[in-house]
């Protein structure tokens, strides 16, 4: 399945293609943010069968290319770079900043109102940390986003396709058909 997200806050278009297979799921995107500094990204997602991150390796596209590889080395313990990275012990998930997709996974891995820690990436910098959200129930595709973390404080309204996809984020990304 494809699913394409553009910004609503400034320029800025996603498009994924999400496989899903027995032995867990696939996210291969690629986007543009044309904010304040643009970038680029293309990235690929490794999911298991529960839709919960096994890898995640990003290419970083802004005149001075980088990468980023963080893998799951244990049910809260990660590795950046090949590298053990303690900072993120307690981690349940990632969080890329500049797509919806990550809100997907942890509402997945919620099921209902919950708070976890996720290893929080700022895409335009590609630096990595620890940070605490909330999600809150409204109903089956409607969610209340709360960050507790590194943008305290800050609230959003999500909206679930069928399949249970962010469809309109509010202020910040919607779904085009």
């Amino acid at each position: 399945m494809f699913r394409r997200w553009r910004r609503i806050d400034q320029p800025g278009l996603e498009l994924a293609r999400i496989a899903i297979e027995k032995r867990g799921v696939t996210v291969a995107s690629t986007l543009v943010d044309g904010g304040e500094e643009p970038f680029s990204l293309r990235y690929i997602w490794t999911l298991d069968p529960n839709w919960s991150t096994r890898g995640l390796r990003i290419e970083h596209m802004d005149g001075d290319d980088r990468w980023l590889t963080i893998e799951r080395v244990g049910p809260a313990t990660w590795r950046v770079d090949n590298r053990p990275a303690p900072h993120l012990d307690g981690c349940d998930e990632l969080d890329l900043s500049a797509t919806p997709f990550c809100n997907a996974l942890a509402i997945r891995r919620l099921g209902g109102d919950g708070e976890l820690t996720v290893a929080y990436i700022d895409a335009s910098d590609m630096s990595v940390e620890p940070s605490r959200q909330r999600y809150e129930k409204i109903d089956a595709r409607n969610w209340r986003y709360i960050d507790l973390g590194i943008a305290h404080g800050f609230t959003a309204a999500l909206q679930l396709d069928r399949d249970g996809l962010v469809e309109r984020y509010e202020g910040l990304f919607e779904a085009l058909g």
